[in-house]
């Protein structure tokens, strides 16, 4: 059985790696221990970002979405998850939630947690973006070329890989609208 050890990237770094069947299993498990520890705080927890689609290369960090009733329920549950390894970052708002990770070792980033309120549209693009990447292989290749031309470009520089990536999710979804 695969473990969380076994994924990871120094902070700040971008590397992309091959689509591995482990990541659906390291997902599984983790999400276990998520829905374990939150209890009720947590209405739905899924897989999402690149390691949820298979075939499609990914920084191996595993990408998790959790719903949550209301913002209320944020400080229990970080306050839960802190005290079982994760680590506070805050909260991006609408650019990804409120963000806990999980490391390996100092900087080793293994896990990105976004916690969104169910109705907030964050939470259905999380869903949307991700079954259309699986479902439809040609948009699934476009982005797989953009993300690679953009680690390319900024392997020290992870915050503009994500901003590079941010208008092709948005045609994605505005077409997937219409």
């Amino acid at each position: 059985m695969p473990e969380l050890n076994d994924i990871g990237l120094k902070r700040h770094t971008v590397r992309l790696a091959s689509h591995s069947p482990a990541w659906a299993s390291l997902y599984a498990a983790e999400a276990a221990l998520l829905r374990q520890l939150a209890g009720e705080l947590v209405l739905d927890v899924q897989h999402v970002g690149s390691t949820s689609v298979p075939g499609l290369p990914a920084k191996p960090i595993l990408d998790i979405a959790a719903a949550l009733l209301t913002l209320d329920d944020i400080e229990p549950l970080v306050s839960i998850l802190c005290e079982n390894g994760y680590i506070d970052r805050g909260d991006g708002g609408e650019q990804g939630g409120y963000l806990l990770v999980k490391e390996s070792q100092r900087d080793m980033r293994i896990v990105h947690l976004h916690l969104v309120e169910q109705t907030d549209p964050q939470w259905a693009q999380y869903l949307a973006f991700r079954d259309i990447l699986r479902a439809d292989a040609a948009i699934r290749d476009r982005y797989a070329r953009l993300k690679q031309a953009l680690a390319e470009q900024f392997p020290q520089d992870r915050p503009a890989y994500t901003d590079g990536k941010h208008d092709f999710i948005r045609e994605v979804l505005r077409s997937s609208r219409e």
